[in-house]
């Protein structure tokens, strides 16, 4: 194995949130880039808590390949009620990660990081190199400063002892089988929930947080896969590197594109005392894509359109 290119067909992989929304999405396009499904480990929050040293141990032992996706994550709500679970869980389960990693003799550590640390007034679109230009949204400040510290743990540990660990930074995913609870999920199953909870109701309003300002992008969970197994594969580097597609969308266009796919006609009341979040998100692409190869493939209506089919088959 070269530290410039890595065939999936020989090391053995620990995928941790393998169970997960996005660790499904991953280990399917794991295999279906070469990697032996027996290869494969998945690391599940009921059987092995990060949180503890010797659970971190004992996931990396004898592994050659870690990429870490186990996260304490959810909306603005979940951000508000548990800011101090949301930086502790975090924090705790990648810095033990990555150390027990380098102990093991892990040959690449993928980490997957999060736009919330991205500075509140971040230019659009957001470039790796504004990171450290400002603090964080401060409903998403912890969480985010959580997940940029195992950053710069990646990178100290790669200049004292040449451990190659990689950042990955994803912008909000959505896609069949995401969280739809309503206290800890993000804002497209939230809508959605919703608007067909309305539907069922006969409810002639719903209410949404904020005031419809605030943009954000959206990357379907099959390409955020697929960009963090490109970047697995033929990545190398200690600088952060953004998945995303480079295009946003206000929350008011997004809930009424929601509202017009499902069929839903009801009038939106807007709760202005609610927080917006982050004024904007929309991500510099061009890393990933000079760097792997890496471009969002599904267009974001149609996969809009198969989340609300997934969850209506599944609700």
């Amino acid at each position: 194995m070269t530290t410039s290119e890595l065939d999936l067909r020989n090391p053995r992989i620990v995928v941790t949130g393998g169970a997960g929304f996005l660790g499904k999405q991953v280990i399917a396009q794991l295999i279906r880039a070469g990697a032996p499904a027996e290869k494969i480990k998945v690391v599940r929050s009921q059987e092995c808590d990060l949180r503890q040293l010797d659970a971190c141990q004992r996931a990396v032992d004898q592994q050659d390949v870690v990429i870490h996706l186990a996260a304490h994550v959810g909306g603005i709500g979940l951000n508000q009620e548990k800011p101090a679970e949301l930086f502790y869980d975090n924090l705790m389960m990648g810095t033990q990660l990555i150390h027990s990693a380098y102990e093991a003799g892990v040959f690449k550590f993928v980490c997957v990081g999060t736009i919330c640390a991205y500075p509140k007034f971040t230019p659009v679109p957001f470039h790796e190199d504004a990171l450290w230009d400002g603090y964080p949204e401060e409903t998403n400040a912890p969480y985010g400063i959580a997940k940029k510290a195992l950053l710069v743990q990646l990178q100290a540990y790669r200049q004292q002892y040449g451990f190659n660990g990689i950042y990955l930074l994803p912008v909000n995913l959505y896609g069949p089988e995401d969280n739809f609870n309503p206290r800890s999920s993000h804002v497209i199953p939230a809508l959605i929930r919703k608007v067909h909870e309305a539907q069922l109701r006969g409810d002639q309003a719903i209410p949404v947080w904020g005031d419809g300002s605030p943009t954000r992008e959206f990357l379907y969970s099959t390409d955020a896969a697929r960009g963090i197994v490109m970047g697995t594969q033929h990545y190398s580097q200690p600088d952060p590197v953004n998945l995303g597609t480079g295009s946003e969308i206000s929350i008011k266009d997004l809930i009424e594109l929601i509202c017009d796919l499902m069929g839903y006609d009801g009038e939106l009341v807007w709760e202005t005392d609610k927080p917006n979040g982050q004024p904007r998100r929309c991500l510099d692409t061009k890393r990933a894509q000079a760097a792997f190869g890496f471009v969002a493939e599904m267009p974001f209506r149609q996969g809009l359109q198969q989340t609300i089919e997934w969850y209506r088959q599944h609700a």
